[in-house]
């Protein structure tokens, strides 16, 4: 890890951001009297696949883009697949349907297990301001064995999941979900081989919330400063406002709980989101359309569909959830309880595969529909571990793509962000020595958020770009900028 912070006190460079997924820096800026003026996140890479996927054939776009990223490749496959969906203009098999349902549900699981224990659990276990050399997941194990395996076993579980549904037997890029469906139906083997994991991985779920609630009493000055501030909470939700994560209407509430937009078709996002650019950082900055800044920054992902749902259709997720909502009044807003959502979503999510894989229609035989173009776009939305993901493709006459549209979980977490970064920044840094455990909860606070950034690298417009030529001594021999 790589930390400055310079003896001017005018900047503070936290660069890279350790144990998050992708590359990003924080910048913290200091007035003449050493005070926070702003702080801001940086994503440092650029991607830019909607460029280079001009041109192929619309129905590689679920294989293509899968490679954005190691972590949640099920959540873009599947709404890239609904994209797909309306271009072909077919109405999906029940099987194929539930299918997609059970690989976004085991992705959640993964996903969550990554971020919570291998990312998140060295700081809430050991402290903030443990020795760096010990905050990580070897630190958990020597810690707390059991905590460290449960984290292991719920990872492990939600991977075989997608294994043993894709006829791939991949754990990551399955290569499975497709437009129409899936490639091939579940076999009766391969359901009892998931469902003879569920209850290590309930009992996992379980110990880990008990463990998490009593170790929140430990920072009731972080729950304060993170990321806690008035903002509005997007997500979808099934017909009866119950979680959900493959297909709903977009409900946006606000920090009051009030609920200020419903039953919004994701397919009219344009309608109701905003999208911009700034020079400074590679992530787009997507808002609510209808309100001025500040009031329409966005929050989406664990917390935010926590607080926008009116019900949980499993016992003992629903369970969870009641408590969690007694945290505040109305909404939740403190984002350090992002990671208590996420172990209720993780409890939530083997509650809900254990009862799909129940229904004799997962075993149909017709898990895909086929046809011919129908339509020249398509649009596709689904909830992926961090939030709301939106993929939009148009396609011409020969089935290749010629514009597409990626907007990303993170994104729409990149105003609260930014704003958090500056909450901790004004609260912990006090006075000219700066210790590493305030730094740590620079980072701590965007963990909180799971950003996935290699997601989140996505251009809208023409994107400022600087592109330098080094020589081997390090001089700058030439330089392109753009934007």
């Amino acid at each position: 890890m790589a930390k400055k912070a310079e003896s001017a006190r005018k900047n503070i460079e936290i660069a890279p951001i350790t144990r998050i997924e992708g590359h990003a820096k924080i910048t913290v800026h200091l007035n003449d009297d050493g005070q926070v003026e702003d702080a801001r996140l940086h994503l440092t890479q650029f991607r830019g696949f909607e460029k280079f996927c001009d041109g192929r054939p619309f129905y590689e776009m679920p294989f293509i883009v899968q490679r954005i990223c190691g972590i949640c490749p099920v959540s873009h496959a599947i709404a890239s697949s609904k994209a797909c969906d309306q271009i072909l203009s077919v109405r999906v098999p029940n099987a194929g349907m539930r299918l997609r349902k059970l690989a976004n549900l085991a992705q959640v699981i993964q996903s969550h297990a990554l971020s919570l224990f291998y990312l998140s659990s060295p700081d809430i276990l050991l402290g903030m301001d443990a020795d760096p050399a010990k905050r990580n997941l070897y630190g958990v194990l020597e810690a707390n064995r059991q905590l460290a395996y449960d984290g292991v076993y719920l990872r492990k579980f939600g991977q075989s999941v997608i294994a043993h549904l894709a006829s791939t037997g991949k754990r990551v890029h399955p290569g499975w979900i497709v437009p129409g469906g899936v490639a091939t139906p579940l076999s009766a083997e391969a359901r009892e081989q998931m469902q003879a994991m569920i209850p290590g991985a309930l009992a996992a779920a379980q110990r880990s919330l008990i463990w998490f609630k009593q170790a929140m009493e430990n920072f009731r000055e972080e729950i304060r400063a993170f990321a806690c501030f008035p903002s509005l909470f997007m997500g979808i939700v099934g017909p009866d406002g119950e979680l959900e994560y493959s297909d709903g209407l977009v409900r946006i509430v606000d920090s009051s709980g009030a609920t200020i937009a419903d039953e919004l078709d994701p397919s009219s996002y344009q309608d109701f989101i905003r999208e911009i650019a700034v020079p400074w950082t590679y992530m787009k900055f997507p808002s609510y359309k209808h309100l001025p800044p500040p009031e329409n920054s966005l929050r989406v992902g664990p917390l935010a569909r926590l607080n926008i749902i009116g019900k949980v259709d499993m016992p003992h997720a629903a369970q969870e959830w009641a408590e969690f909502r007694t945290l505040e009044r109305g909404v939740v807003l403190s984002s350090f309880y992002y990671h208590y959502a996420r172990l209720i979503e993780v409890l939530y999510s083997i509650e809900k595969i254990e009862a799909m894989l129940k229904d004799p229609e997962i075993l149909g035989r017709r898990a895909r529909a086929k046809a011919e173009p129908n339509c020249s776009e398509g649009i596709g939305v689904a909830e992926a571990p961090r939030g709301m993901l939106i993929h939009h493709y148009k396609i011409n006459d020969d089935g290749l793509i010629t514009w597409a549209n990626l907007v990303i979980a993170t994104g729409f977490n990149n105003y609260a962000m930014n704003r958090g970064v500056l909450q901790v920044a004004k609260h912990y840094i006090t006075g000219p020595e700066i210790p590493e455990g305030v730094l740590n909860r620079l980072e701590a606070v965007v963990r909180a958020f799971d950003p996935c950034l290699s997601c989140a690298s996505h251009a809208v417009g023409q994107m400022a770009m600087r592109v330098q030529l080094v020589g081997p001594d390090g001089a700058v021999l030439d330089e392109v900028i753009r934007g």
